[in-house]
């Protein structure tokens, strides 16, 4: 006979057993080669710390945020000599360019002279509304999208009077009326930031603007500082964000070297499954219980997974406690101790291998994964959307 809960276990049974919000539905912006927005993967960009006008020392720095997995580039442009350089620059890179303007508007409107494939302007110290329409006209005219950036610390005074100081409504509200007057000179390749350094405030400022438009946002914590803390924070601040199904490109703030902001981003969409793109590799804590070599075998199977591409969960656990049941849910896993160790596949166990034997076994198990979801996986012809997720935890298909 069962006993009555106490709990409404009601709630449970209805709950949703595989979690997860779909993307919140934006626009498409193109910008260059790269599509944001709707189901396109979100895309991480980063920005040069060189002077533009170092046409070989930010070449040299876009390169390297290019071989480190950046996919949009920023680049400061505060002085005349800047803009000159951006032709130069867009012939030697293999990126999009994103001319970032502040103050100005004149650097804004020369900028556009050159061959760039966004602009990126904060609306609130461009000087006026009038600059601002200068400035959208001309992007229209060159067929351009530009980024209406909105930034806590450059809230204008009528919206902190408003208010009392820059909250989340006061940002989507200057937001919003800077995408009213683009709509009516005819724009709407428009993307949306609006940053602040408060984890708090820029998540509710996101959410809040989501609610309203469907403009594609591109999401980050300004100013975030230097890491580790700043990634930390960054990561703390993005991933209710991004679980919500908000963000369209993002961007981590790091003090000091760019290049590191792109692994930062990555790890992110990979840590809130909203972009995939190797496998998930889950591993023990290291304690008492521990009955194998598993730092070894972590960083040798890490080699041998370098490169793949496949949205698999593969759990490596040390002991026999709770071992058995991680592996059996992972898509891959493996149950160690005692000089050897049981491997698991899609929940069943298919066989015992001894310690040595351990990586091994995991890649020829990975192997036949994926075999068996050849016909699953995200190929160049399919969109994101299109597949399902793959394996017991549905991991989401590899997103580009």
């Amino acid at each position: 006979m069962t006993t009555a809960s106490r709990f409404n276990i009601g709630l449970l049974e209805a709950a949703q057993k595989v979690p997860g919000k779909p993307r919140h539905k934006t626009r498409e912006v193109k910008i260059g080669g790269v599509v944001i927005g709707g189901t396109n993967p979100i895309a991480v960009q980063s920005m040069t710390t060189t002077d533009t006008f170092d046409v070989e020392g930010t070449v040299k720095q876009i390169h390297a945020l290019e071989e480190a997995g950046c996919e949009l580039v920023r680049v400061t442009v505060p002085k005349p000599e800047d803009a000159g350089a951006l032709s130069q620059i867009k012939t030697r890179i293999g990126i999009p360019l994103i001319c970032d303007i502040h103050f100005d508007y004149k650097m804004a409107l020369a900028a556009l002279d050159h061959p760039v494939d966004k602009i990126r302007i904060n609306p609130g110290n461009i000087g006026g509304m009038d600059r601002f329409r200068q400035v959208v006209r001309k992007a229209k005219d060159r067929g351009l999208p530009m980024r209406i950036g909105v930034n806590a610390g450059s809230l204008e005074r009528e919206f902190n009077e408003k208010y009392g100081f820059p909250c989340p409504p006061a940002m989507v509200e200057s937001a919003l009326r800077y995408i009213e007057v683009a709509e009516a000179e005819g724009y709407h390749d428009i993307v949306v930031s609006i940053k602040s350094s408060d984890v708090l405030v820029a998540v509710e400022a996101y959410r809040l603007f989501a609610q309203l438009c469907d403009y594609p946002t591109h999401i980050g914590i300004t100013e975030a500082g230097k890491p580790p803390y700043a990634v930390t924070k960054s990561a703390a601040g993005l991933a209710p964000i991004l679980l919500d199904g908000i963000g369209d490109t993002i961007r981590i703030s790091l003090l000091g070297d760019p290049v590191p902001e792109i692994a930062a981003a990555f790890d992110i969409l990979q840590a809130t499954q909203r972009r995939v793109r190797r496998p998930e590799l889950i591993a023990c804590p290291t304690c008492g219980r521990l009955a194998i070599d598993l730092e070894k075998i972590i960083a040798e199977l890490e080699t041998r997974l370098q490169g793949k591409r496949l949205p698999v969960k593969i759990s490596v656990l040390g002991c026999v406690v709770n071992g058995p049941g991680e592996a059996r849910e992972a898509d891959i896993g493996i149950a160690a101790g005692n000089g050897q160790g049981m491997i698991f596949r899609n929940g069943e166990m298919v066989r015992r291998v001894p310690e040595a034997e351990i990586v091994d076994g995991l890649m020829e198990e990975l192997a036949r994964w994926e075999v068996e979801n050849a016909g699953r996986l995200a190929t160049p012809g399919r969109q994101p959307g299109e597949v399902e997720g793959l394996g017991r935890r549905k991991l989401p298909v590899v997103a580009g």
